[in-house]
């Protein structure tokens, strides 16, 4: 029998994790979780119930439900609930969408996220709870810490390396051997030419620094 899943969040991201789930066959995917809405709209999703709160997750445990996925974008938010979920008991599933290229070797750590269209070329080191979103390119020996999230469209050159929950945004460009700190915020569009410390917003072709967030 395959593990039972939630993904935590009911969002659009959540239904792209979750039809990533439903494409690759790994998990039985029983539902959503919605944390954040009191009193949902919709109580289902994707055909599927819509569960609301975590207190409901003792429950969902008895039930078998021993896997968790994160299905929204915020970089710290989903390192600190994967930590939480942990403490809980629940796995962190892993979601490599089939249309993905994944080279061989590749380390993948739990709870990412790859979407359909995304590459990863060889000797790259994918963080936990990493989202590396659709026809994004992460290529030869890039190092990307947990919680980062890899929008749609960038294009990561080779021995890149991002730090922890950085946010790159949608279809910014990184050239070959830059480092981009931790907690960072790289606008939509940007190239990224030069190093980037920790705790900064940079956007622009090329990128500059624009202040500490």
């Amino acid at each position: 029998m395959k593990p039972k899943l939630i993904v935590w969040g009911a969002s659009g991201h959540a239904m792209v994790v979750a039809d990533i789930i439903k494409q690759s066959g790994d998990y039985e995917l029983i539902g959503f979780l919605d944390d954040i809405n009191p009193n949902p709209i919709n109580n289902r999703m994707s055909g599927l119930p819509v569960f609301e709160g975590r207190n409901c997750l003792e429950d969902l445990r008895r039930r078998g439900i021993d896997h968790i996925i994160l299905g929204f974008g915020n970089c710290e938010a989903r390192l600190k609930l994967a930590k939480w979920s942990l403490e809980q008991g629940f796995s962190l599933a892993t979601a490599i969408h089939p249309r993905a290229t994944v080279a061989e070797g590749v380390t993948v750590g739990p709870g990412t996220v790859i979407a359909a269209g995304a590459v990863v070329n060889p000797r790259a080191v994918i963080g936990d709870n990493v989202i590396v979103n659709t026809c994004a390119s992460v290529d030869h020996e890039c190092i990307i810490g947990e919680g980062v999230h890899i929008c749609p469209g960038v294009h990561l050159a080779g021995r890149v390396s991002v730090g922890k929950a950085t946010w790159v945004g949608i279809g910014a460009t990184v050239v070959d051997g830059v480092r981009i700190g931790a907690g960072v915020m790289i606008g939509a569009g940007a190239v990224v030419v030069t190093d980037i410390p920790d705790g900064m917003l940079a956007y622009g072709v090329p990128a500059k620094v624009i202040k500490r967030l």
